[in-house]
């Protein structure tokens, strides 16, 4: 049996507290008000939950428990969905039935959701216990999850700096064990980014991989769901629940995880097609993170060279139309637009004055660059660099605050500008991989000498989320 104190309730991974869920070792019940008793002591020093649900959650925990109980009687367990009573977090601009969906803004009315939205009624139709809505930037637009709503979301790791975005809350709620695992949404790096800073496995499927991840009003068709987790294999588990069955490689992800990829031809890159408009340095910890997965994927058979890849410098320009439109046209009362963050707003106002014309242009130049990157990739089985070009920066970093608490000049101080240049050095190498529908993974490889985590990322060839996964898995067994 599974001893239910929390001790040994934090030390089980999601695929452990699933099998014990599903054999009845363990109720919905007991794994639900653990993970509730983890949010009520941390989230008051992490910021990761915006909206805690408990009451709705142990509902949800009786009645997965009545049904284990039916079917354990007429001998279905079989029939129990995939995750039955497991405990998870949507982020904010996911929609769960009688929940305000906030979108991270003050701007907007906070009533509550009439429906499920796609990603939170597939993952409840598998079984699945949402716990309440986690922190994310306004709309989520930045690479930090910090707004004007609630304090912001900040790294386990160290409480002054940022867990990352625009999944920040959900990948510092994963971090800290209020959660097994989480889904994510990714249509910059929002995955993948917060990955990075908090040490975890993240995962962005390839375009149209997760049906239930698309988002209304993408254009650019950038947003994907995936999952956020402490190991490949939970994070498998979690991509067994979005993909439907008939587009999961044969007997699921969970099943394949465990098996070593054949002997890959790995490309490292550090070219950025952020580079020409933000030139970046690569601090000394990511090129060690870069160095330390190097280092492994060679041990574990792969063949790992240098390869460069060119981009055109129109890109900036041509994925801040396709990135921000939305913003543009999202309906908020003229007397609530002084309630937007600086960014927001200037980025706003500037896709209202983007004339239609502009943005199929910008539409049309992402496609043709989506095909001429994919090319370039063709020569390489995976295409590698770090997650991020920094280590995880302060809370206040990007919006007006300076590194270790030193202000920036006041000219600066709510420059949407800086901030979004500050944005794009951080994280060089995760929106153009959105812009090609790739999959990607962030894995967490490195520790620096003051415990922040630093990942690297691995960008895939269309259809290869297991192979991605199965890379995870093999550099897990180094630690």
């Amino acid at each position: 049996m599974v001893d239910p104190s929390p001790a040994k309730l934090q030390q089980l991974t999601a695929v452990q507290l699933r099998d014990a869920l599903a054999s009845g070792e363990l109720s919905a019940r007991e794994a639900t008000a653990h993970f509730l008793s983890v949010i009520e002591a941390r989230n008051k020093h992490l910021g990761a939950f915006v909206t805690v649900t408990a009451e709705q959650a142990m509902d949800g925990a009786k009645a997965a428990d009545n049904l284990h109980a039916q079917l354990s009687r007429t001998h279905r367990l079989s029939e129990l969905p995939l995750l039955h009573g497991m405990p998870l977090a949507f982020k904010d601009l996911t929609d769960v039935a009688g929940i305000p969906t906030t979108h991270g803004s003050a701007a907007l009315e906070h009533k509550p959701a009439p429906e499920d939205g796609a990603l939170a009624a597939t993952l409840k139709g598998q079984g699945a216990i949402s716990l309440g809505k986690t922190q994310v930037p306004e709309f989520g637009l930045t690479a930090y999850s910090e707004n004007r709503i609630a304090p912001p979301s900040r790294n386990p790791h160290s409480l002054s700096r940022s867990s990352g975005g625009s999944s920040g809350g959900s990948a510092a709620a994963v971090a800290a064990g209020m959660v097994p695992f989480a889904p994510g949404t990714d249509g910059g790096g929002s995955i993948r980014i917060p990955a990075g800073a908090c040490g975890l496995v993240g995962l962005k499927p390839g375009r149209g991989v997760v049906p239930s991840g698309a988002s209304a009003g993408d254009a650019a068709k950038l947003v994907v769901a995936g999952p956020l987790a402490r190991t490949a294999a939970d994070a498998a588990l979690l991509m067994d629940a979005l993909v439907p069955q008939e587009q999961a490689p044969d007997g699921g992800y969970l099943a394949n995880v465990g098996h070593a990829p054949l002997p890959l031809k790995v490309g490292v890159s550090l070219d950025s097609p952020w580079a020409g408009v933000f030139p970046f340095d690569v601090e000394q910890e990511a090129m060690d993170s870069l160095a330390r997965g190097i280092l492994l994927l060679e041990e574990a058979g792969h063949r790992v060279a240098e390869a460069e890849i060119r981009y055109d410098n129109r890109y900036p320009d041509a994925f801040t139309a396709a990135w921000t439109a939305g913003v543009g046209s999202a309906r908020i009362a003229p007397q609530r637009e002084a309630l937007l963050t600086p960014l927001t707003r200037v980025f706003r106002r500037r896709a209202q004055q983007r004339s239609a014309l502009k943005v199929n242009e910008a539409l049309g130049f992402l496609r043709q660059f989506e095909h001429d990157t994919i090319a370039q990739y063709a020569e390489w089985d995976v295409i590698l660099m770090p997650t991020l070009a920094q280590t995880p920066q302060p809370i206040g970093w990007f919006t007006g605050g300076g590194h270790s608490g030193e202000p920036w000049p006041s000219e600066w101080a709510g420059d949407a500008d800086e901030d979004y240049k500050r944005q794009c050095e951080y994280a060089p190498w995760s929106s153009m991989v959105n812009v090609c529908g790739l999959p990607a993974i962030s894995i967490p490889v490195h520790v620096t000498a003051s415990g922040l985590p630093m990942g690297i990322q691995v960008i895939g060839k269309p259809g290869s989320e297991l192979q991605l996964l199965q890379l995870a898995a093999v550099l897990e067994s180094f630690k």
